[in-house]
């Protein structure tokens, strides 16, 4: 059974079908990407699968269980942990604060053993700072721990955003354009750093990404969609290569 099972899914805004009846399988530990041109309904796919958006048709199964209907504040708890292409962040936090509010999830803890700081409380809050310390130290994040996220370049609030996710604990992430703005060094270290999730922490991802360099470089199998349908699915080298593609890109006439 794949770990991510989309059926049909479909969101309308009005007459406009954002997204017209997709359907796509993710393996565990794959990396799969999603490419188009822009509104073609790419993010909008996620914001269904974190459940930000109600689908109107379809089904969506993640783990064995349909989460079709689950509530969007649930959705980290199952185990998908998502970025955006809008950078989410606290910024008058600092970057271990920001990253400690990842294991809100994982919190066993009821408000008023908080408030009375007991022994569970500061079990709990050693395990959580743990968690945080591996996701700083494996992206390379020592020497802004503790600064304010306002003052931080753009590329490493993206990667903040990443290690946010990832101190969810997730079986799936999900990667909203990750290397959109970052320089091609920075591009560089993000392709290292989804090969080593998929292989040192055993995570599936699933990205949207228009830099095909990054796409070709760490996908398994990539899927094209535009005007909220499929066009094409298979290796990046195949889907490239599809005639639908070339022409949802470069229009009719330079495809042919």
């Amino acid at each position: 059974m794949s770990l991510l099972e989309v059926e049909d899914l479909a969101i309308h805004f009005g007459g406009v079908k954002a997204v017209d009846g997709v359907s796509f399988s993710v393996e565990k530990g794959e990396v799969f990407a999603i490419i188009g041109p822009n509104g073609a309904g790419k993010s909008t796919i996620f914001n269904l699968i974190s459940r930000i958006y109600q689908s109107t048709l379809g089904r969506i199964q993640f783990d064995g269980q349909d989460i079709t209907a689950s509530r969007a504040h649930d959705i980290a708890g199952l185990g998908i942990a998502r970025t955006f292409q809008n950078i989410e962040l606290f910024d008058h936090s600092t970057v271990l604060d920001n990253l400690l509010m990842g294991r809100h999830t994982h919190r066993r803890t009821n408000f008023v053993q908080d408030i009375l700081f007991l022994p569970k409380v500061r079990r709990e809050e050693r395990q959580h700072r743990r968690r945080v310390e591996q996701v700083i130290e494996f992206l390379e994040l020592e020497a802004y721990r503790k600064k304010m996220i306002a003052g931080l370049p753009y590329g490493v609030r993206k990667v903040v955003e990443i290690g946010r996710a990832l101190a969810t604990g997730p079986k799936l992430i999900l990667l909203d354009e990750p290397a959109s703005g970052l320089s091609v060094e920075e591009t560089r270290d993000v392709a290292f750093w989804i090969e080593d999730m998929r292989r040192d922490m055993g995570l599936t991802v699933l990205m949207v990404e228009h830099d095909m360099s990054l796409v070709n470089q760490v996908s398994d199998r990539v899927m094209a969609v535009a005007n909220g349908r499929t066009l094409a699915m298979g290796t990046p080298a195949e889907v490239q290569a599809h005639p639908d593609v070339m022409a949802a890109y470069l229009g009719t006439g330079a495809a042919a």
